[in-house]
């Protein structure tokens, strides 16, 4: 009987040459770069675009010294000078300032963020005055300057208030609002192709004949694509065909930034997708050490960007969100992003061996002490997508790891922290 070797698939255990995640993703984005198509935005439409330059201040914020507190504004020497009792003799509204000038011994009473009569240095709120007609008595200490914010205490005029990379978000909006820019300079939205790959797969709408399954991948892919708010060109299912899959990449190549595809990358006798991409580019690599989502190609199809990702629904989430997501956001041209990562303490032991990264579906819960605890979602199979539709994090289990007893901490990454 001859010798038989079994065919490299990813079931077997981890070799040396198998890359692990962190790597992986480096390799990944050391091979991209940022669009460099810029367009001018208008304010209201530039939420979580990114900016292709700093944004610079004109002005001062505030542009004048203003109060912080209702209350009255005096000159902090006449205090002493006048035995704590001035002489009010105007008012200073926000919008509506006091014009005139103060003479030793008399205040203004001012509201918040009203700006600063020019002869007046300190603010003493209304609740540490006390009024008799228009003489003010002032009880306690004071301190020079108090209550008073000054010109430029939030921003500096000249100074970079946003940075060339940042994601515009609704804070940034009123900023900017803030200091009348209207138009921002933005890099153009990244163009993202998509399909499946499978006889089996059938669209919303179609009927099932027995072995056909619905196509979910594209949904979790269109969903994942649109938070980021690329523009998508959804090109459907694609057969098992290597004639319909080459035409399929290279409309999609030349069409778009990037293209992404689910199913047809591991060793099957129907898994076209990384022949293919040899023969139309370039396959950099298509194993890592982890689970779920070890098939995973990375190549380009001439020059554009390729990811095959695995066909189980799991799959395609946690390596969109391990390595795709990261390369999309660099090739938008946002600056260095790295999602939230936090420590919890595992409510149950959890199961594992060493030699690859696990990313375990999980819900973590606030405790009363403020202390995070995980537990996991359940069975933790591939294709079980409801254990990412319950789950509210991973659970980060490195390649090293031999399992968590109950109690022991453990990384998570809250899916609400990885955009």
């Amino acid at each position: 009987m001859r010798d038989f070797t079994p065919a490299d698939s990813c079931a077997m255990p981890e070799k040396p040459s198998v890359l692990r995640v962190e790597a992986a993703r480096q390799k990944i984005l050391e091979q991209l770069d940022s669009v460099q198509n810029i367009h001018m935005q208008p304010l209201r439409d530039a939420l979580d675009r990114v900016l292709a330059e700093d944004v610079i201040s004109p002005f001062n914020v505030p542009q004048h010294p203003n109060s912080a507190m209702d209350g009255y504004a005096l000159a902090h020497k006449d205090l002493a000078s006048h035995n704590n009792t001035l002489t009010c003799v105007g008012t200073a509204f926000a919008g509506s300032p006091f014009t005139g000038s103060l003479s030793a011994g008399q205040c203004v009473r001012i509201m918040t963020g009203a700006m600063m009569p020019s002869d007046c240095d300190t603010v003493i709120m209304q609740e540490q005055a006390s009024v008799d007609d228009q003489e003010i008595n002032f009880a306690g200490e004071h301190q020079l300057g108090q209550n008073v914010r000054l010109a430029g205490e939030d921003i500096q005029q000249g100074q970079a208030v946003l940075a060339a990379g940042r994601r515009i978000n609704a804070a940034d909006l009123g900023l900017l609002a803030s200091l009348g820019i209207g138009e921002l300079k933005v890099r153009r939205k990244l163009r993202v192709a998509f399909f499946s790959t499978g006889d089996e797969l059938k669209s919303i709408g179609e009927t099932l004949t027995p072995g056909d399954i619905y196509d979910s991948n594209r949904y979790t892919l269109f969903g994942m694509l649109q938070k980021l708010g690329v523009d998508m060109l959804d090109m459907g299912v694609v057969k098992d065909s290597p004639d319909a899959l080459r035409l399929a990449l290279e409309s999609a190549a030349a069409n778009a930034d990037i293209v992404i595809t689910s199913g047809g990358v591991s060793v099957g006798d129907a898994d076209y997708i990384k022949p293919l991409l040899a023969e139309l580019g370039e396959v950099n690599f298509w194993k890592i050490a982890m689970k779920p989502g070890r098939p995973l190609t990375f190549g380009h199809i001439q020059n554009t960007p390729f990811f095959g990702l695995p066909g189980n629904p799991v799959s395609v989430m946690v390596t969109f969100y391990q390595f795709v997501l990261p390369a999309l956001l660099k090739m938008a041209g946002n600056s260095a992003h790295k999602p939230l990562i936090l420590p919890a303490v595992a409510a149950a032991p959890i199961r594992k061996r060493s030699g690859r990264f696990e990313f375990q579906r999980g819900v973590m819960e606030s405790q009363p002490d403020g202390s995070l605890t995980v537990r996991m979602t359940g069975e933790q199979g591939s294709g079980i997508l409801s254990s990412m539709s319950h789950a509210n994090c991973f659970i980060l289990l490195d390649e090293d790891c031999e399992g968590i007893q109950a109690g022991e901490h453990v990384s998570i990454q809250p899916f609400a922290g990885l955009i």
